[in-house]
């Protein structure tokens, strides 16, 4: 069968109000600090554990999703993040609630059964659209995840957004059940073929290594801003309390709008020129942010660049990787993504230690050195292609 625009729809809004989970911790960490007496750099660890959980996630339980009916999967593992974030609003120690990120980030990834689920009920000609749409949600959520969270934290504390989140994956879950097709898999083997065979994906397709590569480095710069703009809005000169700095997901979300563009552009054959642009774009963020360390209108225009440039590198990379082989596009993207989110763990790491070193413009530097990586990633891998056909 192929999707409907209903139920096209229905998978972006169940993606991005479940990949918003990931994110609701960003404006907390200033609140969480205070709360458990801890410096707010100890605190801005829960956003990397909540990455490295998803990472995790990615790579061991989205492959399952080609041996597995996959709605009855999404199902049960939606039902698995309404818990991991019950446990993060009742902590009672930081160690429990840095467990229970790791435990939201292991669960939450529900959005990577979904795409794989839509690419594999859409037609060919339609894939890159139907993709472009599913991510316009997961990245209105991923932005406006901050701007809610930012909000709610203001008012009600810092737990009331976990119980909230808890409650709107319960909705999710009735939602899924009600309006999800099924899809039975292809792949008869064991679970251990089913892992083994992520190795020979990465051995035999070189377009899944270069697509995976670019968006690695990419999502690292993506996780070094958000956590450390973060510590940067709320101290000098701004001040910022979490409410205000949710706002800022505003202005990332109204990028989440080219999505869709750059989903037709891949089914017109162009997604590889896109990457390069979006990589461009990245780098340009990381120019302007350095610049606007005091310019609020600076960061905003920032965030524009780098929100509509990971947008060009992301959804073209999946375009590309989920054209490979149809029977194995649920360990394709589990490749993809789970080496993408490690990318974005690692970014919010090494943002983190940036700071502690030299504030934003050691931040801005650090991101735009992997920018010029990515680029170089980019550039390598299209000559090697042009001497090959020059060959052949």
């Amino acid at each position: 069968m192929n999707l409907s625009k209903t139920n096209v729809l229905f998978m972006a809004v169940c993606t991005g109000l479940i990949v918003a989970n990931l994110y609701y911790c960003q404006p907390l960490i200033v609140l969480i600090a205070n709360e458990f007496k801890i410096p707010e750099a100890s605190a801005g660890t829960i956003t990397y554990l909540t990455q490295a959980g998803y990472a995790i996630g990615l790579f061991f339980m989205v492959p399952l999703g080609d041996k597995l009916e996959r709605k009855k999967q999404i199902l049960m593992t939606t039902f698995a993040t309404v818990i991991a974030l019950l446990i993060a609003a009742t902590a009672k120690s930081f160690l429990v609630l840095q467990i229970a990120s790791l435990l939201i980030g292991i669960t939450s990834i529900v959005p990577q059964l979904i795409l794989p689920l839509a690419a594999s009920l859409s037609a060919p000609e339609e894939r890159g659209k139907v993709v472009g749409t599913i991510m316009s949600g997961l990245l209105v959520g991923i932005l406006l995840s901050r701007t809610l969270s930012g909000f709610i934290g203001q008012v009600l504390g810092w737990r009331s957004m976990f119980y909230i989140a808890a409650g709107i994956c319960l909705l999710i879950f009735f939602v899924i059940q009600s309006k999800f097709p099924q899809n039975k898999p292809q792949f008869q083997g064991t679970y251990g073929q089913l892992i083994k065979s992520l190795f020979t994906l990465i051995k035999t397709q070189p377009v899944l290594r270069e697509a995976t590569a670019i968006n690695v480095f990419s999502f690292a710069q993506f996780g070094a801003f958000w956590t450390t703009m973060v510590l940067l809005l709320s101290g000098e000169p701004f001040h910022f309390n979490s409410a205000t700095i949710g706002l800022f997901g505003i202005v990332g979300a109204s990028g989440a709008l080219a999505a869709p563009l750059v989903g037709k552009l891949g089914d017109k054959g162009n997604s590889r020129i896109a990457v390069g642009y979006g990589c461009l774009l990245v780098l340009i963020s990381f120019i302007t942010f350095y610049f606007a360390i005091e310019s609020v209108i600076g960061i905003a225009i920032g965030i524009v660049f780098i929100d509509i440039g990971i947008q060009g590198v992301h959804i073209s990379n999946q375009t590309r990787v989920y054209s490979l082989l149809p029977e194995a596009r649920n360990r394709l993207n589990t490749v993809f993504m789970s080496l993408t989110f490690l990318g974005t763990a690692a970014g919010s790491a090494y943002g983190l230690l940036l700071w502690k070193w030299g504030g934003w413009h050691a931040v801005t530097i650090g991101c735009m050195a992997l920018s010029l990586i990515s680029l170089i990633i980019y550039g390598l891998t299209y000559k090697s292609k042009k001497q090959k056909a020059q060959i052949d």
